[in-house]
């Protein structure tokens, strides 16, 4: 049986969930949730991603998060693919992490409360899986995105996005006296989850799509297209090329380089070297295509010379 497509379009916003291989912990200790974070940051950095809510359990995560760009597959794929190169390296381990691939439901960003109910699902999941006791804050919970809700500005991840959320929630402000209504909201909320289950918590589980009727028409138009289109992944490493290929054209115009005197310098060139390393910082793109595009020998080379330059 095919996998089914995953839908990709500018602004796409969606709810992003998996799991530890046989249900095992993704999260062993306090390092692996403050790596995952870190980890997510560096993939926003890559892709222009802002996330609106998450949450981190024992052997899954919980993720909502805007793609201005069209490239959730691309971006997933580095951003659980590192993510498990590192938790393996900190705990001497090889091998999958995660079962298979990941859930991605398309959540209708309109402003008609679809957003809302997801991002509200996600940030009250400690409270669902009794992590708290009725009396603790929600905000108690370290390893979600609701404690950084209340923060200042400049103390927050600077890729989450919060202003969305607020406004669903009737603040106006992002200050002080905004983050004390919103608490103020989520904890009678919360107070609710301790009594019978929302009915939309059991529809969040399932399918592909939360939004209207009129939202969902127009995904399943859409996949319809992307079906009898060319081939979807084809389409998706075209685009991240080709932001690969324009930022190695500002670079070798900015060092005053044409194609040619490029690939004649010597392949550990410090330029070259700092052309990789923003290429690596801010794209998708494999060690390996990176190496053969600055004409830099082994990719192994290239990344070992990427580190020391970081740390010069």
């Amino acid at each position: 049986m095919p996998r089914k497509l995953r839908v990709e379009y500018e602004g796409a916003i969606y709810h992003v969930m998996n799991r530890g291989d046989r249900r095992e912990p993704i999260f062993v200790d306090d390092q692996d949730r403050e790596l995952f974070p870190q980890t997510l940051g560096q993939a926003c950095g890559k892709t222009a991603w802002q996330v609106h809510a998450y949450c981190l359990m024992g052997n899954h995560f919980h993720l909502v998060m805007e793609t201005p760009r069209a490239n959730l597959v691309a971006g997933m794929r580095w951003f659980l693919g590192t993510y498990t190169a590192r938790f393996n390296r900190l705990h001497m381990l090889f091998g999958h992490l995660f079962s298979g691939r990941y859930k991605s439901l398309v959540v209708d960003g309109s402003g008609s409360g679809y957003l809302k109910v997801v991002c509200d699902y996600v940030q009250l999941n400690p409270v669902r899986a009794k992590l708290l006791t009725p009396e603790q804050a929600l905000k108690e919970y370290r390893w979600s995105s609701w404690p950084e809700y209340l923060k200042s500005f400049g103390k927050r991840w600077p890729w989450l996005r919060v202003d969305r959320t607020l406004g669903a929630w009737g603040v106006e402000e992002d200050n002080v006296l905004g983050w004390r209504q919103l608490e103020q909201g989520v904890e009678q909320r919360k107070e609710m989850e301790w009594s019978k289950e929302n009915s939309d918590w059991k529809r969040l589980r399932r399918g592909w799509c939360w939004g209207s009727k009129s939202f969902r028409e127009e995904m399943l138009e859409l996949i319809g297209e992307k079906q009898g289109g060319q081939h979807h992944g084809e389409e998706l490493r075209e685009s991240d090329e080709q932001k690969a290929e324009r930022l190695v054209g500002e670079m070798l115009r900015a060092a005053g380089w044409t194609e040619k005197e490029s690939r004649n310098r010597r392949k550990g060139d410090k330029e070259k070297v700092r052309m990789a390393g923003r290429l690596r910082e801010e794209t998708t793109m494999s060690w390996n295509w990176i190496t053969k595009r600055l004409a830099m020998g082994h990719w192994r080379t290239a990344s070992h010379a990427v580190r020391v330059g970081l740390k010069r």
